[in-house]
């Protein structure tokens, strides 16, 4: 298994969070969006990612509604909740909290 893989199930809900926080946006778009930002090491499979984005929006924490995206065909658009806002906040410490024990460990410092 790639390790990149463990990596995307452990913070996908962190990172798709993270990705709405400037404004709605369809699942392609937030895939891509993951992809380029870490130079292609976090992609995911597409249906990993549309079971978070429906399990975030069964917990409150994303709104959606179906729209047009840019190419002009139909997609659902999500968008970060009031919930969602706080859970981002919530997921990132978490994670901050996990990085820094894990680089302890590897004796490695973080700038």
């Amino acid at each position: 298994m790639d390790p990149s893989s463990q990596l995307v199930r452990g913070t996908l809900h962190l990172l798709i969070l993270r990705r709405l926080v400037d404004g709605a946006k369809h699942g392609f778009a937030i895939a891509e969006e993951i992809a380029e930002r870490s130079g292609g090491a976090l992609a995911f499979e597409e249906g990993a990612l549309y079971q978070a984005l429906h399990r975030m929006e069964e917990r409150g924490w994303l709104a959606s509604q179906w729209a047009h995206a840019e190419s002009g065909k139909r997609a659902r658009f999500y968008r970060l909740t009031a919930e969602g806002r706080r859970q981002l906040r919530v997921e990132t410490e978490s994670f901050a909290r996990y990085a820094l024990a894990v680089f302890s460990v590897l004796e490695v410092e973080v700038a």
